[in-house]
């Protein structure tokens, strides 16, 4: 499509209509000083008022320097801890975007405080092995989600589930810590009711590493909802990663720990460089039906908060980003420049025969793959009715796509991948 064409898109607020609810809280705070200022007036986003709130509801008692207490290994924290607040306290956002975001930087901050101290009273955490996790990647609409989900029904692997990541510590019952994560994981569908249909959020799911990384302050959380103003700093993700793993197993059996985010394919090497011996499963889809799900996806996420979303921006940015991941990931594995740990899953296959698919995924790692693992996979999607929320459908140029342009830029990699090209 050309720049112009791309331009013309039509807004998200003619294609989605907002929820009653969300429109009067909004129009509430716009009453007291118009859009924008109105919902700074009423949720107020300051770094130092956080930590105090933060402090007050862990009720913990004198703490000493809140720095040295949320360091959890990273002595910079801080830094970008005060740039995203500040950064997030000037972005565009209507009343209810910026209460979401607001909990989710007070919740992140709570999680970080407590995994700061558990840290620095058990030495031990930090000798804590993470050996061969499997890293599920690809592009959106690929069989990624599924993919996780039917993973983590085998009992030899350990998926994050939400409940645990947003709350890791200071649980006594499953129950409430459920009820507690059950609000920011499925509010997002109450905003936007059509997020349901692309993804489904909830407290017991397995959940994206994106999520994880959230109290890292610097990590894709923040750069997707498009705050631009914070420090990104990746290999501080990855690192603060691999501590809360390493915290979240502490006194359990070992088991492989089962990961996953499309991000993951931008950031190959330093999921090679925090986790050396990952085995690598990465999902395959014709790129024209993949390409435009991302975008679509991620002006979804910032419409939840906006009243307007940059699409050119985000068809530029994510087009040429995404496009350049795969391409690079298939380039290089090609020419023997990346280890050999990965495992290819293709979308097509996984749909027609998700228990063969998965056996010869594990034949690929060296890994035994149970007939409990297949009966469990065959149940479960048996009990999971496909379309239950609706259905998020569209042409690529609805998104800034042509088929044609999009498979044109990523040749080589379908030739490569052998990816089998959809109607």
């Amino acid at each position: 499509m050309t720049e112009a064409d791309i331009l013309r898109l039509a807004p998200l607020s003619e294609r989605f209509e907002r929820p009653a609810w969300v429109r009067r809280l909004n129009a509430m705070a716009d009453s007291i000083g118009g859009a924008g200022q109105g919902a700074r007036r009423l949720i107020p986003i300051d770094a130092d008022e956080l930590i105090q709130t933060a402090l007050a509801s862990l009720d913990l008692g004198n703490l000493g320097n809140v720095d040295s207490i949320g360091d959890f290994g990273d002595p910079g924290w801080r830094d970008r801890f005060d740039s995203l607040v500040r950064g997030v306290d000037l972005f565009d956002m209507h009343v209810v975007g910026r209460l979401m975001t607001r909990q989710e930087i007070l919740r992140s901050l709570r999680t970080r405080i407590l995994l700061g101290r558990e840290w620095a009273s058990k030495p031990v955490l930090a000798s804590g092995r993470i050996e061969a996790p499997i890293v599920i990647t690809g592009p959106a609409r690929s069989g990624t989600s599924i993919l996780f989900e039917l993973l983590a029904l085998d009992p030899a692997l350990r998926a994050p589930r939400a409940a645990e990541v947003l709350h890791p510590l200071r649980f006594t019952d499953e129950a409430t810590r459920l009820a507690m994560s059950e609000c920011e994981q499925e509010l997002w569908a109450d905003v936007v009711p059509e997020f349901a249909a692309i993804h489904e959020l909830r407290s017991d799911l397995p959940v994206e590493c994106v999520t994880l990384t959230m109290p890292s302050f610097c990590g894709p959380h923040w750069a997707m909802l498009g705050i631009g103003a914070m420090q990104t700093d990746m290999v501080e993700t990855y690192a603060f990663e691999k501590r809360l793993l390493q915290v979240l197993q502490h006194g359990e059996a070992q088991r492989t720990w089962l990961l996953k985010t499309p991000g993951h394919l931008i950031a190959i090497d330093l999921v090679f460089q925090t986790f050396p011996d990952a085995w690598i499963v990465i999902t395959h889809r014709d790129p024209a039906k993949t390409m435009p799900s991302t975008v679509s996806t991620t002006a979804i996420v910032q419409w939840m908060r906006r009243e307007s979303v940059d699409l050119a921006m985000l068809v530029r940015v994510i087009g040429g980003v995404f496009n350049a991941a795969l391409d690079s990931v298939s380039e290089r594995r090609a020419a023997a420049r990346l280890p050999e740990r990965f495992v290819d899953v293709h979308f097509q296959r996984l749909v027609t025969d998700p228990v063969e698919t998965l056996r010869r995924s594990y034949a690929s790692m060296g890994r035994e793959f149970s007939d409990l693992h297949a009966e469990r996979i065959r149940r479960y999607l048996s009990e999971k009715r496909r379309g239950k929320f609706g259905s998020h459908t569209y042409t690529p140029e609805e998104w800034g796509f042509s088929k044609r342009e999009i498979r044109e830029k990523l040749a080589g990699y379908i030739d490569r991948e052998r990816i089998e090209l959809e109607d």
